[in-house]
């Protein structure tokens, strides 16, 4: 299985294009090492050649542009690109849809309440019709449903598995609160060889049923949004914490354990942030929270990685 990082920041990438915080002040003069990075999403393949895309951030057009294994390869329209796994119906991970009109046609994964949103709170798949033919294939992740395995036509060596996840409702959302299938991480397994990828972008909390699906990975790539509870309001860019966004920062705070006290109790060899906020310190790659991550053993996705499994 071949994963490729399309983009590992959270939403407004990094530097955000009107943010004058430290680090975005930072980039633009040259003072910080960390890359730019767009809105995250991945793309999984069997084979290098047909790509399942993970998200769609506003970002996509430039993620296809800056990735070979994406650009058409025959015929005056085509696309690697046979399908689209949605894990939330936040803006940052379905804007980019509607950069995909001109394709002939759309086949979309969500589970129910994601669909609701997208047609009726947000209608992009409604708009996306009068461009071209969106199919909606369902993930039967809701109500007492807390996880589906599904498959996707032409990745036959790919199962797939949806799993309910805390996680917050969008803003632009007509049902506020949680909604199981509101948000999901994907487990995806290589029937060639067993291994296992779980991917969950945004992770507000971890019980112990999404811990025993971090440790059943062999690569976890999860939120790595947050290296603090009240990083915005420290940085003076909003008085909402970490919890409240529906994100689980690194670092542990009032006696909860932090996304690095998750981590280390997993096993996986290969063990990844991404999602990476403009304010989260983890950004500069000489700095002493990236230090405390490799302590841990945990890297930090970036614009362009790719993964084999």
């Amino acid at each position: 299985m071949k994963i490729l990082v399309l983009g590992s920041g959270a939403g407004g990438g990094f530097p955000q294009w009107n943010c004058q915080c430290r680090q975005c002040a930072a980039f633009r003069s040259g003072r910080i090492a960390a890359p730019p990075r767009t809105q995250s999403s991945v793309a999984v393949s069997a084979d290098g050649l047909s790509w399942v895309l993970v998200n769609a951030s506003p970002d996509i057009s430039q993620q296809i542009r800056d990735n070979p294994a994406l650009h058409p390869r025959g015929g005056p329209r085509d696309t690697p690109i046979k399908a689209v796994v949605l894990t939330d119906s936040q803006l940052e991970n379905v804007a980019g849809l509607l950069s995909l009109r001109e394709s002939a046609g759309l086949e979309v994964y969500t589970t129910p309440i994601v669909f609701e949103d997208l047609t009726a709170d947000l209608p992009l798949l409604g708009v996306l019709e009068s461009y071209c033919a969106v199919r909606w294939h369902m993930l039967p992740v809701a109500g007492a449903a807390r996880g589906a395995e599904f498959e996707i036509a032409g990745f036959a060596d790919l199962a797939f598995c949806a799993v309910a996840v805390p996680g917050a409702t969008p803003p632009h959302a007509r049902q506020r609160g949680e909604v199981v299938g509101g948000s999901i991480a994907l487990q995806i397994e290589d029937r060639r060889n067993g291994q296992r990828f779980f991917y969950s972008p945004a992770l507000a909390a971890v019980g112990e049923p999404e811990l025993e699906w971090l440790r059943g990975a062999d690569c976890v790539m999860v939120d790595g949004t947050f290296w603090h509870e009240h990083e915005l309001s420290e940085a003076g860019l909003s008085p909402l914490t970490a919890s409240q966004l529906g994100h689980l920062p690194q670092r542990g705070h009032d006696g909860r354990a932090g996304m690095l006290d998750v981590l280390s109790k997993v096993a996986a060899p290969r063990k990844i942030l991404t999602a990476v906020n403009n304010s989260n310190p983890i950004l500069d790659e000489q700095g002493s929270q990236r230090r405390a991550l490799a302590a841990h053993g945990i890297e930090v996705a970036h614009d362009g990685m790719v993964i084999e499994l």
